[in-house]
């Protein structure tokens, strides 16, 4: 049995035919290399592919109708919040003004830009309860090391160079830990009650005089709200440290808690995520960092600043000595920006709905699983925007495990969930749904799953074998990951491939 499928072709450089790229029109000149310098030409020609463009075309059309995408159908990527985005939002930011401008135009000609930016900064602190905002950070990892960096900042500049722990529960996101060891500190881990929840025993146990922050996602990685909130953030302060939120989660709480408001002194949005821009495969992403007070003076450089005559201009190098200085160049990822700017003012006040969608979806799916049984729902609680199921019961009775669960969705037209996370949870499932999904869509995301479970009990095989109709078959993940082929090379020799 083979690996791959029938949709898959050959590539470009095996379809080639030697003189099918030679007919250029119009036709160049005769004498077209003749006018370039001789130190300028090729000494052989590159080793391209010849192809005629019909050729071309339906070549690069088939691959991509072998991805699976959000628009092609339901992407249940728990953590990640892989919704739907409106393409009005990609025309705005494909607008001339914005896509053209080039990074390095004097602020005179950039006012609309820097308007849009300066707009974003303050919707964005309202929505989060913050002060102030930096757009730059180009993704939510490095709007954490933003975060991080600005606490470091905060204690050095009081002298309190003693604090160099950073707690970080094991519910929250895993780049937390990274990123608080790429800033010199020491991770502490703090474990999760029965509940889901912080452990607030442990997480008292672990504050002390070398506590400089903690980084709590809220809701966490399991899709739960942290009810003690209140009371963790408390310690925090009375221990001399600070607290950072990561945003990643947003989608879940817009218009109904604000970090800032609740003592958060500094967070990230994922505005990829929770505001319009189709994202995956490492970009693109925009991880703006909003702070309160005390971290106000420390703000990556340059802000866009508003003079009093109306007019916007970026920060000039040295303005602000106490700043952390940058993080990226010039003001942040703009296309990614302007797409979450239109998608905030579109929703205006109704934001709210987005979250109250988000939740609904996800307490549904939660509840027809669990009424079902055939999966482990290990918090009874209600969610939020996702929620963790496990396949712990079904490995025991079938053999069965969630990793080929996940491969088995892919044979009923859905892109599998987040698994083996969080680690927390054996055999995990994370799964959001997001608002932008229709109940038919639920339903039947809930139908695999639950066929799926009546398949492993009858004929399992067809399950660890799955999957079964996708154009690549179930593949060695470890070797891919760790031996990646990303160069096609002719094969010879013992590289040739048997028949079937």
């Amino acid at each position: 049995m083979s690996v791959t499928g029938p949709r898959l072709q050959p590539v470009l450089f095996e379809r080639s035919k030697p003189g099918r790229g030679d007919g250029k029109v119009p036709h160049p000149p005769k004498d077209a290399l003749d006018r370039v310098p001789s130190d300028q030409l090729r000494a052989a020609p590159p080793a391209l592919p010849e192809l005629n463009e019909p050729e071309v075309v339906r070549h690069y059309v088939n691959l991509s109708q072998l991805n699976h995408a959000v628009d092609t159908g339901f992407y249940p990527l728990g953590s990640c919040t892989m919704k739907f985005n409106p393409k009005l939002n990609e025309w705005a930011a494909r607008l001339p003004g914005f896509a053209g401008l080039h990074p390095e135009a004097p602020d005179e000609i950039a006012q609309g830009t820097l308007q849009l930016l300066f707009e974003l900064e303050a919707m964005l602190a309202e929505i989060s309860g913050m002060r102030a905002v930096s757009l730059q950070p180009a993704a939510g990892a490095q709007g954490e090391l933003t975060g991080i960096l600005m606490i470091r900042a905060y204690h050095r500049s009081r002298g309190d160079v003693e604090r160099t722990d950073v707690l970080v529960p094991d519910s929250a996101h895993g780049t937390n830990p990274a990123t608080a060891t790429m800033a010199g500190f020491r991770t502490v881990n703090v474990p999760s009650a029965p509940d889901g929840g912080v452990d607030v025993d442990a997480f008292r146990a672990a504050l002390g005089p070398r506590t400089a922050a903690v980084m709590v996602t809220n809701p966490s990685t399991l899709g739960l709200f942290e009810p003690r909130i209140g009371e963790l953030l408390s310690a925090v302060h009375e221990a001399g440290a600070l607290a950072y939120m990561d945003g990643a989660n947003l989608n879940a709480i817009l218009g109904r808690f604000k970090p800032g408001e609740a003592g958060f002194d500094v967070m990230h949005f994922n505005v990829h995520k929770t505001f319009s821009t189709p994202h995956g495969g490492g970009g693109p992403g925009a991880g703006p960092v909003g702070v309160g007070e005390t971290l106000l003076p420390f703000l990556p450089w340059p802000r866009v600043l508003r003079e009093t005559d109306g007019s916007f201009r970026r920060e000039r190098p040295g303005e602000r000595p106490t700043s952390i200085g940058r993080l990226r160049s010039f003001v942040g990822n703009t296309g990614v920006l302007v797409r979450a700017y239109a998608y905030i003012r579109a929703h205006g006040t109704a934001l709210a709905e987005v979250t109250n969608d988000a939740v609904l979806a996800a307490n549904y799916l939660k509840q027809r699983l669990a009424a079902d049984g055939s999966y482990d729902i290990p918090f009874g609680r209600p969610c939020k925007h996702e929620f963790v199921a496990s396949s712990t019961s079904l490995r025991k009775e079938t053999g069965v495990r969630t990793l080929d669960v996940a491969k088995r969705l892919i044979d009923f037209g859905f892109h599998p969930p987040t698994v083996y996370f969080p680690l927390t949870v054996d055999e995990a499932m994370l799964i959001e749904p997001t608002e932008t999904e229709s109940l038919e869509t639920l339903d039947a995301f809930a139908a695999a799953l639950i066929e799926i479970a009546a398949e492993a009990r009858s004929s399992p095989e067809i399950v660890t074998g799955a999957p079964q109709t996708a154009p690549v078959r179930r593949l060695d993940e470890a070797t891919a990951a760790r031996q990646p082929d990303l160069r096609w090379r002719p094969m010879t020799g013992r590289q040739m491939p048997c028949p079937d």
